[in-house]
C-alpha cells in the first residue's frame, strides 16, 4: 500500500500533507489530541513548525529552552487549551525519541518485527496512552503503508482515525465517534 500524500485530519489541505510528510508532526499530532478537537491537534503540528522557523526536528525541540517553548505554545491563537503543559509533554516525547531513537521519528515504527513490537514502541511514547497506540496503529497500516506481520491484532476494531481518506470520511468518523460516546454515556447512566 503506498502512502498517503494527505492525512485528512484537519480540513487545512496544508496541514493534511504536512501530517503525511512529517513522522514527528504526526506523532505530536497524537501527544496534542486530547481535549481539543482532532482538527485542532493535528493542525498544530504545521503551526507550530512556522513558530520555530521552519520543520520539525526532535533534537531541536528536546534542545529548547522549554519557556520558548512553552511560549511557541502559548502564541495567538494557542496551539492547545493547555499550552504550558502540552509544550512540556511535546518537550518529553521529543526527549524520548533523541534518547531512544536517535532523533528519528520514524524509526518508532521502521524495523519493528511485527505487530506486538510496534505497539509496545508506541505504548512507550510520552503522551501515548492504549487508545492512542491503537488508533496510530490503524493510520500506519492504512494510511502510511506501515504494516509489519499481526498488525491487524493491534489496530481498533471500530471506525477511527485509520480509516479517515479523505474530509467527508472525517465528518463520519466524528459523528460515529460521537455516537459511541453517548451510547457509552446511555449505558453508565442505568
Amino acid at each position: 500500500m503506498p502512502q498517503a500524500e494527505a492525512l485528512h485530519f484537519t480540513g487545512d489541505p496544508e496541514a493534511d500533507a504536512f501530517l503525511a510528510a512529517s513522522p514527528l508532526a504526526l506523532l505530536i499530532g497524537f501527544v496534542l489530541d486530547q481535549q481539543i478537537t482532532v482538527q485542532k491537534a493535528f493542525s498544530s503540528p504545521l503551526e507550530l513548525s512556522k513558530r520555530l522557523g521552519g520543520a520539525l526536528d526532535a533534537t531541536a525541540i528536546a534542545a529548547m529552552d522549554p519557556d520558548a517553548l512553552v511560549e511557541a505554545f502559548r502564541e495567538k491563537p494557542a496551539l492547545h487549551r493547555f499550552p504550558a503543559n502540552m509544550a512540556r509533554r511535546v518537550q518529553e516525547h521529543c526527549a524520548f525519541l533523541v534518547s531512544d531513537y536517535g532523533g528519528d521519528p520514524a524509526a518508532v515504527w521502521k524495523g519493528a518485527r511485527d505487530g506486538a513490537e510496534l505497539e509496545r514502541r508506541l505504548l512507550e511514547l510520552p503522551g501515548i496512552g492504549e487508545m492512542k497506540a491503537r488508533t496510530m496503529m490503524g493510520v500506519l497500516a492504512k494510511r502510511l503503508g506501515v504494516r509489519p506481520e499481526g498488525w491487524e491484532a493491534f489496530a481498533p476494531t471500530h471506525e477511527s482515525l485509520g480509516d479517515v481518506d479523505s474530509p467527508e470520511a472525517l465528518a463520519e468518523y466524528q459523528a460515529a465517534k460521537r455516537a459511541r460516546k453517548a451510547a457509552y454515556r446511555a449505558k453508565e447512566s442505568t
